[in-house]
């Protein structure tokens, strides 16, 4: 006898009802792909990632003002003029007395150090350009303000006769104010350098890179005073700036690879230990020089000094920029933040083309006045009158400066700029 087989288990539940699917968006069916075809549409390609957010370093910006504020104060403290009527007599007070130690405090240095981390941090935002191209983009930003300058000059130098002051005034104010532009070039030429230098600073080593820098300047010099082969020292002028820029791409470059816990990228900064004793070797290679060498003891030229030690720099100034490079990098953090609470700084870091331009057509203007527009002299540097008179003549010639800037960058269309930033995310 055969038995029937329930149909499904006493048990067991029913079978739920089929269930039509949620309504959603209609997609395409993706095409099957035949042999030796990409399938485009499966895999569709990324998004590009959106650019870098931008973050602070207030320790560069603080370099970079405190910087530009040292050289208007030396050069305001240089003054030393005269008129007798027929010639305009420029000297430098710091030529008197024990008055060259001032020149240490030069601050040179410090601004190649803040345009290499500057630069650092730009390349880092566009990374692959061209140093052509990155030095292009730099040059057109310098050109505005600087033909701001250059054409103002013309005007002054063509009107200012006709207002009743001396031609001969005139003519050697006007060979004076434009010295600073030398800065400029040299800044334009080791940024069309700066993806070069980045490279070879990943390849062979900050330390390694570094030490081969500072040592041909050394050998310029060596060359420079030898009998047997004397060369123009002409080239130092790019090799011993090169220093402290490269010193500045390195900085930034540590901050943007930090590396995993525990082990530091190939190019990172030595720790605080190692920045002390660097910036002591630095100042003690800078004595030495200038017991030994031909070097005069100041570090910038002086009336009277048969060679300059920044025309062309030499070596002693590139003892002195590791020196100084060095030291400002131990107090890194707390410099970074002083700077990062000080307004001072914010407003000189947005204003330092103008500032650096400018300084020294302020200080002759006050002079003038003195000289030109009161009849007076100036008094003699470092008597009692001259330290009386400081914070008027000081006050007064910032008060120019701060409105011809004011005015200036107006008419290069400048604006404010935000402190120096930084990519927040790692570079490889």
């Amino acid at each position: 006898m055969s038995t029937v087989l329930p149909s499904r288990p006493p048990n067991r539940a029913p079978d739920p009802a089929p269930t039509r699917p949620a309504p959603g968006p209609r997609t395409r069916p993706v095409p099957a792909v035949r042999a030796g075809e990409s399938n485009t549409l499966a895999a569709p390609a990324p998004a590009p990632a959106p650019p870098a957010r931008r973050v602070r370093d207030p320790f560069v910006d603080g370099v970079r003002a405190v910087g530009i504020l040292l050289v208007v104060a030396l050069h305001w403290l240089m003054v030393e003029a005269a008129w007798d009527g027929r010639e305009l007599e420029v000297g430098n007070a710091l030529a008197h007395g024990p008055a060259w130690l001032l020149t240490w405090l030069q601050p040179l240095p410090l601004l190649f150090f803040a345009a290499g981390a500057a630069a650092r941090y730009d390349l880092a935002r566009h990374p692959g350009e061209p140093g052509w191209r990155f030095a292009g983009v730099r040059l057109v930003r310098m050109a505005r303000p600087v033909a701001v300058f250059a054409g103002i000059w013309a005007l002054l130098v063509a009107a200012l006769p006709h207002l009743g002051v001396p031609e001969a005034a005139v003519e050697r104010v006007a060979r004076i104010v434009p010295q600073p532009l030398w800065f400029l070039g040299v800044q334009l030429a080791l940024l069309a350098l700066a993806p070069l230098l980045v490279r070879t600073l990943r390849r062979f080593g900050g330390a390694r890179v570094l030490l081969v820098a500072a040592a041909l300047p050394v050998v310029v010099d060596l060359l420079r005073f030898s009998d047997e082969l004397p060369i123009p020292g002409w080239p130092n002028v790019l090799l011993v700036w090169a220093v402290p820029f490269l010193g500045g791409l390195l900085d930034a470059d540590r901050r943007l690879r930090p590396g995993p816990a525990g082990h530091r990228a190939r190019t990172a900064v030595p720790a605080r230990l190692v920045l002390g004793l660097l910036a002591a070797a630095g100042l003690a290679a800078t004595v030495l020089l200038l017991l030994v060498g031909p070097y005069p003891v100041s570090l910038i030229g002086m009336p009277g000094d048969t060679m300059s030690n920044l025309a062309p720099p030499t070596a002693p100034v590139v003892g002195f920029a590791v020196a100084q490079v060095a030291g400002v990098l131990v107090f890194r953090d707390a410099l970074g933040r002083w700077a990062g609470r000080s307004r001072l700084v914010r407003w000189a870091g947005a204003r330092s083309m103008g500032l650096y331009l400018w300084h020294l057509t302020a200080m002759f203007a006050v002079s003038g006045v003195v000289l030109l527009g009161v009849g007076a002299a100036l008094p003699e540097p470092w008597t009692w009158d001259w330290w009386v008179s400081r914070a008027g003549y000081l006050g007064a010639a910032w008060g120019v400066l701060v409105a011809v800037v004011a005015v200036t960058d107006r008419l290069a269309g400048s604006r404010a700029r935000a402190p120096l930033a930084r990519p927040a995310v790692s570079t490889p």
